[in-house]
């Protein structure tokens, strides 16, 4: 396997709170194509690129996370590479590609399980902080300093 990272056992229940909606999002969304129901009020030809495109792109940062998050991590604070930028990229790009899907799958319903995993995902970044000051302290503070955007840039 190319990523070999198994979380610590106290973590595996948010693991699996932060991937849930999109695993909601995968069985409910296709049921739309299946059975013709809750579908998005837009065209689906534009809903279906859309979200091919933000899937794609939520993927794309996700996989940035990951390579650079495993080439780099020796237990230390990681602050390069898309951290430079944003402070959880992980969740972020969760979001995107539940986003994508939802789009993808042309489902009003998957689109509601999308915006409903953001407060989890804010939730979530709240939480992790508490646990990063304490673990790194006044070197995770001067970096929350110089990149005050969590999730998004501009915006959190």
């Amino acid at each position: 396997m190319v990523f070999n990272y198994t979380p610590p056992k106290e973590l595996r229940a948010l693991f699996i709170v932060h991937y849930a909606p999109i695993l909601l999002i995968i069985m409910i969304g296709p049921l739309t194509g299946l059975y013709g129901v809750w579908k998005l009020p837009i065209n689906l030809f534009i809903s279906i690129i859309l979200g091919i495109t933000i899937f794609l792109l939520g993927t794309y940062v996700y996989f940035k996370w990951e390579i650079f998050w495993h080439k780099t991590y020796k237990g230390q604070l990681v602050t390069g590479g898309i951290f430079q930028h944003i402070r959880h990229p992980h969740y972020v790009s969760i979001l995107i590609v539940g986003f994508g899907l939802a789009l993808f799958f042309y489902s009003l319903s998957a689109l509601i399980i999308a915006f409903l995993a953001i407060p989890i995902m804010i939730w979530s970044v709240l939480d992790e902080e508490k646990l990063l000051i304490k673990q790194y302290g006044d070197e995770y503070k001067e970096y929350m300093k110089k990149v005050p955007w969590r999730l998004v840039p501009r915006i959190f």
